[in-house]
């Protein structure tokens, strides 16, 4: 009879295991844990050419931020209101001056409300943090100024447009000629009122033109030949325009360190509700997106499907989305939260009187 029998390793005491000696095994083991250090030592240094989109705070148009009301009128009567229209944001991970890594990357690929996109969609190359502050907060004040606007107009107040030019590129062959702060008044003899028609009249020379412009500087009226250079297939003069507005009486947005143009439509609602009787939400929860422009058409934003879970998150029932964002809308709406669909603040605020009185159920909703 025969039997299985495990061999055990013997020592002999005449030839003892030297405890310092590493085996061939542990050298292995050694320099395999040495690469995973190194490894994940380099994944959380190294950026990657990404951002993440996650989804950002809200904050009620009707209330404080960072205590703080955020809308506030001087000069004018304001009534009570009631409810939320709450604003929605975007977090950026990633960009100019931080850097995105494998694990944030893998963190977003788990989570169902991120977003990752290349960094070169949202950030020029070469562009600093400091210039994206600027840009952002220089969207955020034309976008407060429009939205002032379309709420005072649509309250019947006065309002008077002025075409700025908010900066000259340094690079610019008129930078010597035009300066931040000239109010643009016509091209070549024709009024303009917005920056489409001045895309329109200087697109129609060509590079190296000199267009005729007339300028209103510190009150003074003056004239400039500026020169035209090609920038991006388009014939240009190198200005940034922005709109700005004469105004009845004193309104101020707060929006503390939250720059973009994204939220002009909520801040046009906000104002609205403070300008006319009874509260404009009935006490309902109403988050929403959209840019906004002097005429009171709502267009595109950035990040659509993280300010749905930001209004969710954030206990709204009720989001007014951009119709140019439907495609992005359909199946990522989060449950329990129903979108409408808006192109302009006269819909907006028609959807908001709707939702208020309870006859929400013919509103308009994105579709495939």
């Amino acid at each position: 009879m025969t039997e299985d029998i495990q061999h055990q390793p013997v020592i002999s005491p005449t030839n003892p295991v030297d405890p310092h000696a590493l085996t061939r095994r542990s050298i292995v083991a050694l320099v395999a844990s040495v690469v995973v250090i190194i490894l994940a030592a380099l994944s959380v240094m190294v950026g990657l050419p990404y951002v993440v989109l996650k989804p950002g705070p809200i904050a009620n148009t009707l209330g404080k931020l960072s205590g703080t009301q955020l809308i506030t009128v001087s000069g004018a009567p304001t009534y009570p209101t009631d409810g939320a229209l709450d604003f929605t944001t975007v977090r950026l991970v990633g960009g100019p001056g931080t850097s995105v890594t494998v694990w944030d990357l893998l963190a977003a690929r788990l989570s169902s409300e991120d977003a990752i996109e290349p960094v070169d969609l949202y950030f020029p190359q070469g562009v600093t943090d400091k210039q994206v502050q600027e840009q952002n907060t220089a969207e955020m004040v034309d976008s407060q100024q429009e939205a002032i606007a379309v709420a005072l107009k649509a309250t019947g107040h006065q309002v008077t447009p002025h075409l700025i030019i908010t900066d000259v590129a340094k690079d610019a062959p008129s930078a010597s000629v035009l300066r931040a702060g000239d109010e643009l008044v016509s091209i070549d003899g024709t009024p303009v009122s917005s920056s489409d028609t001045v895309r329109t009249l200087v697109g129609r020379h060509h590079a190296g033109d000199f267009v005729q412009l007339r300028l209103i500087r510190g009150g003074v009226p003056v004239t400039a030949a500026a020169k035209t250079r090609s920038s991006g297939g388009r014939t240009t003069i190198g200005v940034f325009l922005g709109m700005r507005f004469t105004f009845p009486f004193d309104v101020k947005i707060n929006a503390g360190s939250i720059g973009g143009p994204s939220a002009g439509t909520m801040f046009a609602l906000g104002i609205y509700d403070l300008l006319t009787p009874g509260p404009l939400t009935g006490g309902q929860k109403i988050a929403g997106t959209g840019t906004i422009d002097y005429t009171g058409q709502v267009g595109p934003i950035g990040g659509i499907r993280q300010k749905l879970a930001g209004a969710h998150d954030g206990g709204a029932h009720w989001f007014l989305a951009p119709a140019s964002n439907c495609d992005e809308v359909v199946g990522h709406v989060p449950d329990g939260l129903r979108v409408v669909k808006i192109a302009t603040f006269d819909q907006a605020r028609k959807a908001v009187e709707a939702i208020a009185a309870g006859q929400a159920s013919g509103l308009p909703t994105c579709t495939h």
